[in-house]
């Protein structure tokens, strides 16, 4: 079964993206079929893949609005399997464009239903909007990101209270996958702390693998580059191998 899976979180710095990406990487090199989808006008999700999202003449905006053929839109990566539909600023028009659209939540999830791969992963944006609404109306499951840190719990009422909106009104069969730890500081006691606090609120959704603060997975994205490809043998990317594997298991 095709899973479509929303990485989501209002707040930004929480390792949103960086969870996106390297999670598709890593489940391609188990040999999945993957998409990754930029719903982020901030398009970082296609930058840390390494294209030039300045130079791209056609994105999702295009597919989602000017009707653009999704085959001469997604693009190849060099890791097998894995492929990308990407973004740019152009789709910070999106959130007015949909407003007066009468299938607005929608557009997205049509645009997805006939592709053909075992994962799809929607980077979606740092906000509720409508943008937001339309990656959690396409997809299966959802994975939330959490940095470990003061205020990581903040506004996480809001998100999950979004969520629930959607399952009743839009999606009743949205599924809460996990809720993963990020931005984790070992020689900080807050960080545990805060990661006792998720393990409390969501139990066995949040998952056992926790992603580090790592100077390493941070400066990837400037290299285009995926953990795996930059720095293959760091904590960050033994880290997201270890969250493919979990993530797996849920879904067997």
């Amino acid at each position: 079964m095709k899973r479509i899976i929303a990485v989501l979180n209002q707040k930004g710095g929480v390792g949103k993206t960086t969870t996106a990406v390297n999670l598709a990487a890593y489940l391609a090199k188990a040999g999945h079929s993957v998409l990754v989808v930029d719903s982020d006008p901030q398009a970082n999700a296609t930058s840390g893949l390494g294209f030039d999202k300045s130079s791209l003449n056609l994105t999702l905006y295009d597919v989602l609005f000017s009707k653009a053929p999704k085959h001469k839109v997604i693009q190849k990566h060099k890791i097998d399997g894995l492929e990308l539909l990407p973004a740019n600023r152009h789709l910070a028009g999106a959130e007015v464009e949909l407003v007066d659209h009468p299938r607005r939540e929608f557009l997205l999830k049509e645009l997805l239903s006939d592709l053909n791969y075992d994962f799809i992963i929607i980077d979606s944006p740092p906000s509720l909007g409508l943008l937001t609404v339309n990656s959690l109306a396409a997809a299966t499951d959802v994975i939330i990101p959490v940095q470990a840190e003061y205020y990581a719990l903040e506004g996480l009422g809001q998100l999950l209270s979004v969520y629930q909106q959607v399952r009743q009104a839009i999606n009743p069969d949205l599924n809460l996958l996990g809720v993963i730890t990020t931005l984790y500081d070992s020689r900080n006691s807050l960080s545990e702390q805060v990661r006792l606090e998720l393990a409390k609120h969501f139990g066995d959704k949040l998952f056992t693998t926790v992603v580090p603060r790592s100077v390493r997975l941070a400066e990837a994205p400037s290299f285009g580059k995926t953990i795996d490809e930059h720095d293959p043998l760091s904590k960050g990317a033994e880290a997201y191998k270890s969250l493919a594997n979990e993530l797996q298991e849920r879904l067997l």
